[in-house]
């Protein structure tokens, strides 16, 4: 679950949830801008860079493909996001050369931490 010591970042327009601004751990008065599940877009700036970013960036990292880590396995597999919110992120497996089925999802609690990084 998204701590509630982050700050929600809506779209003007119709109020979608763009992302968050984390509070930067070793920057008082800075944020780092995230998804809705929690993986930093950028660097920690003030609130209005941070929210400059999320607005930029838009929901666009939904379509993009992503590796995740697992425990059992060395090297991380392609996923794609089937599903985000602050509660959770679902993901598929698009990674031919991994031993699971194309298609198995994957649930991860948010924030997601180092599991989950994009490109």
């Amino acid at each position: 679950m998204i701590p509630e010591s982050w700050t929600e970042a809506r779209r003007d327009e119709d109020g979608e949830l763009l992302g968050f601004l984390r509070p930067a751990d070793d920057a008082p008065g800075r944020f780092v801008p995230v998804t809705v599940f929690g993986y930093a877009l950028g660097e920690a700036g003030d609130e209005d860079d941070g929210r400059q970013v999320l607005e930029a960036v838009g929901l666009s990292y939904l379509a993009d493909r992503w590796s995740l880590a697992l425990d059992d396995r060395p090297d991380p597999i392609s996923v794609q996001i089937v599903e985000a919110s602050p509660e959770q992120v679902v993901v598929k497996n698009v990674d031919f050369g991994y031993e699971g089925n194309i298609g198995t999802t994957f649930r991860l609690d948010t924030p997601v931490g180092t599991r989950l990084r994009r490109g």
